[in-house]
């Protein structure tokens, strides 16, 4: 089965940085693209930002020059560098992947999602 998780969240002051990681683990064939969504307290989920498994970038309008997306295809971990952090920002963080993987079934192109980590960007 595949599962995502995510770590790195946390409280910061505004102005400052944190960096999000999420690796997904299962016997995964490809990564099309992994992403990151955000939830603030009563607003939808918005995507962040994605990157697809040849390192195509795009991001929220919000966080451009801000936010910046990696991938490891190799160690099958995505990551998010988060800079000049606003208190707008703060929300749960998910972490989200399109793979092809095994399932119980076979093989299969599905969606994934993590639990979420917090970010919290308060003084």
């Amino acid at each position: 089965q595949v599962q995502l998780v995510e770590s790195g969240g946390g409280l910061v002051r505004p102005g400052g940085s944190l960096r999000l990681s999420c690796a997904a683990s299962g016997t995964i064939f490809s990564i099309n693209a992994m992403g990151w969504y955000r939830q603030a307290p009563g607003k939808q989920r918005e995507l962040v930002a994605d990157i697809t498994g040849g390192d195509t970038t795009n991001y929220a309008d919000s966080v451009k020059g801000r936010f910046t997306i990696s991938i490891d295809n190799a160690k099958k971990m995505v990551y998010l560098q988060m800079n000049s952090l606003k208190p707008e920002d703060t929300a749960v963080y998910y972490c989200n992947a399109d793979l092809t993987a095994a399932v119980t079934l076979g093989i299969s192109r599905e969606y994934y999602w993590g639990q979420g980590t917090q970010v919290t960007v308060s003084s």
